[in-house]
């Protein structure tokens, strides 16, 4: 299995990693300057003008091209705003590629816009564009609807562990020229009633930020999981790093959710060993670890099994340790 490794600008060794297992690697994901996209923007880090690290971002994209990498341009925010149609947030578009391809190659878009799909398909018919885990595809015929302007797709995280349905999935990819994708280790809940709702508060962060706001939302999954702990194995959708031979006749490659994640490279380490001795919190994104403190899920205690074709997690109580003070 090969993984596409989500790009984060942090003072870790992270492009060393990713460089140093780069035949693991299918290829990096990045969001782009200050368009909107599925996390926070990537020009506001801790310690760092967005000059800075915009900066740096530049530098890790030649290093990783000048190693072979291949880069994955992200448009894949949930809204776009009064941007979503206009000719200038296309021009823009079409320059930004323009300007990345020149200075770093790219091989792929990832977006959730249709309209953005065709875009790129119209003037860039070299790089795949992929449909975008946001979109939730999770049938045949939400891929069929687009999939004019979709070369490749994600498949709705919570079929990650019905593996008939997701054959079922790989199976019209192969008869259609498609390519089909997973995402690894969301730690989202299945079937969230407010996750569009989180995902347009994401894309708008920067208005936001700049308003005498009423309310702070973190999600519901927090608050679900600090009333139902066991809810972290039945209700979402994470592959453990042991499991992913599973996957390998159904996804062409695992996605890796690094991107805000302050353990990168730890999860880039166990999914590339395919083992992991610690808490299976820390390996997920949004990382969970807090919600469990004092105690920890020890991910090489849980167990594993296929049941009519679903993958099933077990051994919850032996496998949550208390921590000693």
């Amino acid at each position: 299995m090969k993984f596409s490794v989500g790009y984060q600008c942090t003072p870790l060794p992270f492009i060393e990693e990713i460089l140093c297992r780069k035949d693991q690697i299918s290829e990096v994901y990045f969001s782009w300057a200050d368009y909107p996209n599925g996390r926070n923007s990537q020009l506001r880090q801790k310690g760092l003008s967005p000059k800075e690290a915009q900066a740096r971002q530049m530098e890790d994209l030649g290093r990783l091209s000048a190693g072979g990498v291949r880069l994955n341009l992200l448009f894949n925010a949930m809204c776009y705003g009064k941007d979503s149609q206009s000719h200038a947030f296309f021009e823009g578009i079409g320059e930004t590629v323009d300007t990345l391809s020149a200075a770093y190659g790219l091989a792929s878009i990832t977006t959730t816009s249709p309209l953005i799909a065709r875009f790129i398909k119209e003037n860039f018919p070299s790089l795949e564009v992929r449909a975008s885990v946001n979109l939730s595809i999770g049938t045949v015929e939400g891929m069929d609807y687009v999939k004019d302007v979709f070369d490749s797709f994600y498949a709705a995280r919570e079929l990650n562990r019905d593996l008939a349905a997701l054959r079922a999935l790989r199976k019209w990819c192969d008869g259609n020229g498609k390519k089909l994708y997973g995402l690894a280790n969301s730690g989202c809940l299945n079937h969230c009633s407010a996750h569009v709702f989180h995902d347009n508060l994401v894309a708008h962060e920067q208005e936001i930020a700049q308003m005498d706001n009423g309310y702070a939302f973190e999600g519901v999954c927090r608050a679900h999981l600090r009333e139902n702990p066991r809810a972290i194995l039945e209700r979402t959708s994470f592959i453990r790093p042991e499991d992913t031979p599973l996957y390998e006749e159904i996804f062409e490659g695992l996605k890796l959710a690094t991107r805000v994640s302050p353990v990168p490279i730890r999860i880039l380490k166990a999914y590339l060993d395919g083992a992991y001795r610690g808490s299976v919190t820390d390996l997920l994104e949004p990382n969970h670890s807090a919600l469990f403190y004092p105690d920890l899920l020890e991910n090489s205690l849980l167990e594993s099994c296929v049941e009519n074709q679903r993958l099933i997690y077990k051994n919850y109580e032996n496998a949550r340790i208390h921590l000693e003070d």
